[in-house]
Order: C-alpha cells, then sequence, then structure tokens
C-alpha cells in the first residue's frame, strides 16, 4: 500500500490531500480549519485532517508531493536577472521564499508531534505548472486531451500547454516571467479598488454592467504572439523590477500594488477602495474581461490547432474565470472540457499527488474526480447529537427544532419552505473541496423572488450588489433552461439563460442574461438532487439559488460554525443532516 500526501504550502490557498493507491481519499483548503479566507503558509491542520480520516499517521507516508520546484527555470532565472537586473530586495524575497520549500517535512513533524526520524517519506518537488496540468488531466475522464494552465506565477512560469496521454503529460510550450495574464487582471483588479487577495471574481461579475470601450488601453497592457504566448506592456507593472510585496507564511495573503503610476496615466485616477463605482470603472472592468478572453482564446486557439484535440482540460487560477470558461464552445474548436474542482493553486495538491503516484507506481489512470465532497463529515446521527446538545442555546434564541424521519419528509419540508421564500442553511455530509459550495455546504433559496439578492446581501451575506447569485440545476434539465448545454459540477462556467427563461429565475440571471450554474446529479449528491426535483415538483422550477453557507469568511466547515452563521444572521432554517432548525416568525 502507498500512501501520497499532496500539499499546496507556503503560498495563498494552503492545502491538503492524501491518495491511497492512487485513489483520493480525502482533500481540504487550511483556511476552513483556521477560519482566515485564502490562508497561506503550510496546511498543518488540512493534513491533520486527511491522515485522520484514513486513520494514519505522518510517519506511515510514502512520499510528499509539493506543487512547487525551486530548481526549475535555473537558466531562465539567470538569464532575467543578467538582463533586467531587478533590486536585491526582489532577489532576497525570492530566495527566503525559495528555501522554505525544503523544510515542510521537518515542520510537519514537528506541528504533528511525530519524531522527525519516523518519518520515512521522501519529498517531491512538482513543478508549479505541471501540478495544475495534472490536477485537471491525471483526474478528468480523457485519456487524452489538450492541456492549458494558466496563472499569475509560479516557478517562473504563468502559462504552461501541452497534451496528456494516458498518464503521461507533454510539456508543449510556456509563458516566463515577468509576462503574466493573471497579474494583469489582478493589476486591473487593484486598480478598480479591490485589494483583498482573490478579488478578481468581482471585477468579472462587475463586468457586465459595462462596455469595452477601454480596449484600445488594454492592448497597450497585453500583446498577443503568433505561437499563442503573450507579453505585458512592463512599464504599467512593477513585479519585474522593484517587486511586489507579498505576505505567504502563517495567516491571509497580502500582495502589494502591482501597477505602476503609468497605469493611471492610460487609464486616469484609480478607484479608491471606498469610492462609489461609476460607468467608467465597469467599462474598464468589461475591457479587461475582453482582454483576458481575447489572449485565452488565441491561446486555445492555437493549442488546439497544433494538438488537433477537440477535449481540454483548463487549470491555474485563471481557469477560475467561469466566464471565459462558459465561452470555450462557442470561441473556440474544442467540444469536451474538463475543469476541476479546484482550479487555482489548492488543486496542486492533487495535481503534485498524481504526478508523484503515477511516477512511482507506473499504473495507469483509474481514478476519476466526478465529486467534490472530500471534505470533514458528519453522519445524519452526528448532526442530530449535536443539535441535542445545543438545544438550550438554539431553544434560547427562539428556534424550534424538528427531525425528519426520512429523506423524502425531509426534502418536502425544505422545499416547501423556499417555495415559500425561506432562506436555508444547508449542511449535508462531507464538505467540499475547492472554492465552491456545490450543496453540502450551502446556503439554498428561491430563484423566482426578483428581490432574493437583495434579501439575502441583507439577511446574511453583505458583500456587493452587482455580485451574482448561482444556479443549481438538474443536470437533464439544462438544455431546457440554459443556450449552451454540458456537464457544470463544480459551478466552474457561466452560460447564457434562454431568453424566454429568464423572467422565471430573475434571483440567478445575472444582468446580461448568464447563469454560473451547478449542474446536479442523484449519482453525485442523491439528497441535495431530490431537494431540486421536490422544488421543481411544486413550482416547475427545476433550480435553487445556491450561495456558500459563509458570512464574509471561509465556507463554514464543522457543525458548530454553520449553526454560529445561522444565529448571528437572519436565515430561516438550519438543516443539518435530516434534523431541521426552525427559527420562530
Amino acid at each position: 500500500m502507498t500512501w501520497i500526501l499532496g500539499l499546496n504550502a507556503y503560498h495563498a490557498d494552503s492545502s491538503a490531500c492524501l491518495l491511497r493507491d492512487g485513489e483520493l481519499l480525502a482533500a481540504a483548503e487550511e483556511e476552513r480549519f483556521r477560519r482566515v479566507k485564502h490562508w497561506a503558509g503550510l496546511p498543518v491542520e488540512a493534513v491533520r485532517y486527511c491522515l485522520a480520516e484514513a486513520g494514519i499517521g505522518l510517519e506511515e507516508v510514502d512520499h510528499v508531493a509539493i506543487n512547487r520546484d525551486p530548481k526549475a527555470h535555473l537558466f531562465q532565472k539567470a538569464l532575467f536577472a543578467f538582463k533586467r537586473r531587478p533590486s536585491l530586495g526582489l532577489i532576497r524575497d525570492r530566495l527566503a521564499n525559495a528555501a522554505k520549500v525544503g523544510s515542510p517535512l521537518d515542520e510537519l513533524a514537528a506541528a504533528l508531534s511525530v519524531p522527525r526520524d519516523r518519518v520515512r517519506a521522501r519529498l517531491h518537488p512538482v513543478e508549479h505548472h505541471l501540478a495544475h496540468l495534472a490536477s485537471a488531466f491525471l483526474v478528468s475522464p480523457f485519456e487524452e486531451a489538450a492541456l492549458v494552465s494558466v496563472d499569475g506565477f509560479g516557478d517562473f512560469l504563468s502559462a504552461m500547454w501541452g497534451v496528456g496521454h494516458g498518464s503521461r503529460i507533454e510539456v508543449r510550450g510556456r509563458v516566463f516571467f515577468p509576462h503574466s495574464l493573471g497579474l494583469f487582471y489582478q493589476a486591473i483588479t487593484q486598480y478598480l479598488g479591490f485589494w483583498s487577495y482573490g478579488d478578481e471574481y468581482k471585477v468579472m461579475g462587475f463586468a457586465p454592467y459595462g462596455r469595452p470601450t477601454r480596449l484600445p488601453e488594454m492592448e497597450r497592457l497585453v500583446q498577443l504572439h503568433p505561437d499563442g504566448s503573450y507579453t505585458l506592456g512592463l512599464d504599467y507593472f512593477r513585479h519585474h523590477a522593484e517587486g511586489v510585496e507579498m505576505v505567504w507564511q502563517g495567516g491571509y495573503p497580502e500582495v502589494g500594488r502591482i501597477f505602476t503610476p503609468a497605469l493611471e496615466e492610460l487609464l486616469g485616477p484609480a478607484r479608491k477602495k471606498d469610492e462609489a463605482l461609476d460607468e467608467r470603472h465597469a467599462d474598464i472592468a468589461a475591457s479587461a474581461q475582453a482582454m483576458y478572453e481575447r489572449a485565452l482564446f488565441h491561446l486555445l486557439d492555437i493549442v488546439q490547432r497544433e494538438t488537433g484535440l477537440d477535449r481540454l482540460c483548463l487549470a491555474g487560477g485563471c481557469a477560475m474565470n467561469s466566464v471565459a470558461n462558459g465561452k470555450v464552445y462557442r470561441r473556440t474548436r474544442f467540444r469536451e472540457l474538463y475543469l476541476p474542482a479546484a482550479a487555482g493553486d489548492a488543486g496542486g495538491a492533487i495535481g503534485a499527488a498524481f504526478v508523484v503516484w503515477h511516477a512511482v507506481s507506473q499504473a495507469p489512470r483509474r481514478f476519476v474526480m466526478d465529486r467534490a465532497s472530500w471534505g470533514p463529515g458528519w453522519s445524519d446521527a452526528d448532526l442530530a447529537r449535536f443539535v441535542e446538545r445545543q438545544r438550550p442555546a438554539i431553544e434560547s434564541e427562539g428556534c424550534t427544532i424538528e427531525t425528519a424521519p426520512d429523506d423524502r419528509a425531509l426534502v418536502e419540508k425544505v422545499a416547501a419552505a423556499i417555495a415559500e421564500g425561506a432562506v436555508v442553511g444547508w449542511f449535508q455530509g462531507r464538505m467540499e473541496w475547492g472554492p465552491r459550495a456545490l450543496g453540502n455546504r450551502s446556503i439554498l433559496a428561491d430563484p423566482r423572488r426578483a428581490d432574493m439578492k437583495d434579501v439575502l446581501n441583507l439577511k446574511i451575506k453583505r458583500r456587493e450588489s452587482f455580485r451574482p447569485f448561482a444556479p443549481a440545476i438538474l443536470r437533464e434539465r439544462v438544455a431546457d433552461w440554459f443556450e449552451e448545454e454540458d456537464d457544470v459540477p463544480f459551478m466552474m462556467q457561466v452560460f447564457q439563460v434562454r431568453p424566454e427563461r429568464r423572467g422565471q429565475v430573475p434571483a440567478t440571471t445575472h444582468v446580461d442574461g448568464s447563469g454560473r450554474l451547478q449542474t446536479v446529479t442523484r449519482a453525485a449528491n442523491p439528497r441535495y438532487y431530490d431537494l431540486i426535483a421536490a422544488f421543481e415538483r411544486r413550482t416547475s422550477v427545476p433550480i435553487l439559488l445556491n450561495t456558500s453557507f459563509n458570512e464574509n469568511e471561509p465556507i463554514v466547515c464543522r457543525p458548530e460554525e454553520a449553526l454560529d452563521c445561522f444565529l448571528r444572521t437572519k436565515m430561516d432554517l438550519l438543516v443539518l443532516g435530516r434534523t431541521i432548525v426552525r427559527r420562530a416568525g
């Protein structure tokens, strides 16, 4: 038996996973345990969970895979330093960051109170973008596919592409530092006043409110080349010369200002953090999204032409751009697409682990990730006992408790409540892997109510009004409600809602007529599927509004966090397994 622990460490979205003989047993992001969004550092608590889930100790692990390799591309790094002569501060920071990668086994042993001499595992550094490609292809259903990874930076690269055959990955192209589509998008995100790590999704959600009138300026920021690659107009960026301040160790990740004053000379003054958003800002967001899509589809067209394949696996932080993902079939010749549940850096833990598994085992591929429930879980009985222990606190808040006798009674009760306007915290089974709530740690509501976005923002989310909520739809109903049809199990693509249907689901239809859907099957999540089906029987709408179970925090992991979030917000129902906590009135 071979145990492989995969890590994304010393970076944002720190995470861990565990394989046993090439099968995934557990995976989780560190933020869910630390309760700090995008937590950066060594994922000690995620490792602790994975080992506990398998019932083993660190001393039984055979291999540890980490999704970065400081020794990769040393020639290109030296050449860059010789040509560009970056600041000594930038070089010092990079060396210090790289030095950390040699010590995760020492740190894990100390954190888990395991004598270092009892840790037999061999450490395997895996190049960052190779781990991204593997996180998609080596868990996909495809025997052969074109592979593309695009993000900010990792191991001196911002993109990698190639072909996957069986369990092998052939790299055919790269984009090196300092040129990066991810950094371009992040710079515009900062310019628009969104400074928190990971705020790029806000620009994507805001873009439909504007028009791409500033595309000529964006073309000065990003230039496309015939081989599919791209370069940045470096006068507008700081990272290659001065360096950018980054905090990746032991807490919330922070990134300093990426753009130079030249960007403000080009686009006008940057938006201050609390300044109202206006038409100019919307047009810049729309233009940045259009430029990103132009560059991505330019690359995908070249990759498709050179490989001749019509299947694509897409990963990297930029693969979280669900709007662009939803246009792949319309804008390229690819006809099948696999996007992993965690396309960003967290997913590199799984990619690195599978790279190592196939290297040491030479075994054919057999694992396919078709669900996301790999985190901590609780049975219905566990949850019922938890609620009973909390009964005094719950009843003191004026809430009632009931338990459904079976699944049918449960979904009928909850579907009826949602149809009557209730906002429901839905906590079931194992926590999802990746950034999306997919029916196990979700807040659910009626998509037919035009005011539901405002209700959710008032009661729970307290976020920007322009950000959309997602439709979770029965897989077999997709063609009836959307203009495209595909499996979207991890909520990673945005499709256009059919015009005649948009008025029926206003709460999940964005201003441009789109929706970031999740397709739900009975095989992947039977209770969630049955709940949506019960709602359809009552309303003729096979869709529920689904958003993450949180309030300006990481998605809830444990039942204690779910109950706390329920009690401090204005949700109407909390469903823990088959136990229902109902707020009075």
